[in-house]
Order: C-alpha cells, then sequence, then structure tokens
C-alpha cells in the first residue's frame, strides 16, 4: 500500500490575507516547509481560501493555477491586459472551475458575497497538476486507478468512503466535506468512492 494520509478540514489553520480581503487554509504542499503562499517557494500547493471581497489576485510567475468554487453565490475572475478586460472566469455554481496562469493579472468580483474556494498551484518548470471532479453517487460502480507521484483526494461536499486497494489488501476512509486523503507515490491502486458527496481529485507528476 502507498504512503497514505488523512488530513482533516477540521484541523486547518487560517492565515488571514495581508490586505485583509479574506483568509487561507493551506492542506498540503510540497515542500513541506515551503515558506507559504506569500514566499512562493513551493512545487505544489492545494490550499481552501475564504474571499470576503472583491480585489487583485496576488501573482505567482511560473505557476499554472486552478481554482473550483466551494461555497457561496460565486465570483468573476477579469483577467486583465492594461485597463482592458481581455477575458473572464464565471464561477456561479459550486464546483466550477476555473484554470489560469499565474502571471496573469486576475481582479475578483464577488457576485453576492463572501465565497468559499479551493486552490492548486503547479509550478509549471518542475511538476503537472491535474484536477477533476468526482460525484461519489456516480463513481459508485467505478473502479479506478491511481497512478502519479502524488494524488489527493478532496472532499468538497458531503461525505464518502475511499477504499484503496493493493493486492489483498484495503484500506477505508471516511472523508467529511473539507477533509483530504493523501496519497504518496500511488503505483497502480485500485480507489473506489461511496456516499453522497464530491471529490476533487488531483493527480501531481513531477516532471524534474
Amino acid at each position: 500500500m502507498a504512503s497514505v494520509t488523512l488530513i482533516r478540514g477540521a484541523e486547518l489553520v487560517a492565515a488571514p490575507w495581508k490586505n485583509g480581503g479574506g483568509v487561507t487554509r493551506e492542506v498540503a504542499a510540497f515542500p513541506a516547509q515551503a515558506g507559504g503562499a506569500a514566499a512562493g517557494d513551493f512545487m505544489w500547493r492545494v490550499s481552501v481560501a475564504e474571499i470576503a471581497q472583491a480585489g487583485p489576485f496576488s501573482r505567482f510567475d511560473g505557476v499554472e493555477r486552478t481554482l473550483v468554487l466551494l461555497a457561496g453565490a460565486g465570483m468573476l475572475l477579469d483577467e486583465l491586459d492594461g485597463a482592458s478586460v481581455v477575458h473572464t472566469h464565471a464561477l456561479r455554481q459550486p464546483l466550477d472551475i476555473a484554470r489560469f496562469a499565474g502571471e496573469t493579472r486576475i481582479d475578483a468580483r464577488l457576485v453576492d458575497g463572501a465565497t468559499r474556494d479551493f486552490n492548486l498551484m503547479v509550478r509549471r518548470d518542475v511538476a503537472q497538476g491535474e484536477l477533476d471532479v468526482w460525484q461519489a453517487e456516480e463513481q459508485a460502480n467505478a473502479l479506478r486507478v491511481l497512478d502519479a507521484d502524488v494524488v489527493l483526494l478532496f472532499c468538497a461536499s458531503g461525505a464518502v468512503s475511499v477504499t484503496l486497494t493493493a493486492g489483498e489488501e484495503a484500506q477505508t476512509s471516511r472523508l467529511d466535506c473539507g477533509d483530504t486523503l493523501r496519497i504518496d507515490a500511488p503505483e497502480a491502486l485500485h480507489c473506489a468512492l461511496a456516499g453522497d458527496g464530491a471529490v476533487l481529485a488531483i493527480n501531481i507528476r513531477y516532471t524534474r
């Protein structure tokens, strides 16, 4: 069995933004002591943010970003070129996804009040990251094969049971909303879901 770590959402520590616009709770990062998002020393980082007011996003050169709306009425992310908006990412429903380069100038507009969002950041010169949404009810009879350097299964809503199988060995973990299962080096590890929740499945592969 690969190395499996259960990260409880209730135990994540909130760090306020310097501009007072929200708070971030880091779920996991590599290296583990990378100095946080502000330092930008990570190869990859996943976190949950609560955005309380509109404003510009921090910029991260060389980083690919994926953002998923978890709760709230949503927000609009404007990509800026000078004073012009060249594209708008609309996240209006939970589990809507926006993908953009970290060096892009992004200005966020809240639709109606605060939001909670999931953030994946991967430094593109050393790793690749993929994020998919798995609905547990739809995956009830499906058996997925996990094969990456790191897999993170984040429970975005409801509750799910995750069963990992390697040969004759099996391990089942229950994830409540906000919990994450981190699996390091899951070579051909079989994964099955049960429950009524939704999972964000993140695959990270190192390129050097």
